[in-house]
């Protein structure tokens, strides 16, 4: 009977020689959940909002500037000068305040307002409104939101951070990266295909006469909003506690992890 609960464990276990992978679903769908919930969110307040009542703005990205008309956190409501880089005349489109809405849709535009520029230029427009991010924030949190449904679908704790990241991969189409451990070198080039479009757009954009398009945005920011979402879940992911010692930890082309000093 022990012979036969030994073989049936063995069956059971999986790759990365564990029998569940709860902590890895629990992460991707906390994850998933969080990120999906504002970018629905960000469609659908402007819906329930009253018509043209989120004017044409353009503030300062890690700022608060439509707090309020007047008082604090009112430096996108001034007028900042026509064909600026950074804000406008506010007094031609109609002055804006998110503490005066529900207070949804005040969580949804103060998140907006601290995190991004909000140019109208580069943003989306439902039902007269704007919406609380640019269209290249839009895509940040579709690619959060399908990086964690990704991981949750097939992420594994592999004890370290790269070797989680790379669970994703079927063993046998990584055996040559442990074999000649290229674990780390993998993980930093998957991070730099996300981080290299929407870096590459982004700068090039600020420093030369290049002005790039929405559909280009949204498709680097879902691209950066992936990967990133894929390592955080890795990262949170990755828990010691869940075996016994580094030994029980199953790795690729059998390998083994090993600490130095």
């Amino acid at each position: 009977m022990i012979y036969i609960y030994k073989s049936i464990v063995l069956i059971l276990m999986l790759p990365n020689g564990r029998e569940d992978r709860s902590r890895e679903k629990k992460v991707g769908k906390l994850v998933a959940s969080i990120t999906g919930a504002y970018l629905i969110l960000l469609f659908i307040i402007p819906v329930f909002l009253v018509t043209n009542s989120v004017p044409e703005l353009s503030g300062r990205a890690n700022r608060i500037d439509y707090a309020t008309e007047d008082g604090w956190g009112s430096w996108g409501n001034q007028n900042n000068g026509l064909n600026e880089d950074v804000g406008h005349d506010q007094e031609i489109f109609g002055y804006f305040s998110w503490t005066e809405l529900n207070p949804v849709a005040a969580f949804v535009y103060s998140f907006g307002d601290l995190n991004c520029h909000q140019k109208s230029e580069r943003s989306w427009e439902i039902n007269g409104n704007q919406l609380a991010v640019c269209v290249r924030d839009v895509g940040l949190f579709l690619g959060l939101f399908m990086g964690a449904l990704f991981w949750r679908s097939k992420g594994l704790n592999r004890w370290t951070v790269r070797d989680s990241f790379l669970s994703v991969f079927r063993d046998e189409n990584i055996k040559l990266l442990y074999v000649e451990d290229r674990r780390m070198l993998a993980m930093v080039l998957f991070l730099s295909i996300g981080a290299l479009p929407i870096g590459f757009d982004g700068f090039y954009q600020l420093l030369t006469d290049y002005e790039s398009t929405n559909p280009i945005r949204l498709i680097t920011g879902t691209i950066a909003g992936f990967v990133l979402s894929w390592w955080f879940c890795a990262a949170i992911s990755s828990k010691t506690q869940d075996f016994t010692d580094s030994s029980q930890v199953k790795l690729p082309a059998n390998a083994r992890l090993i600490f130095k000093d």
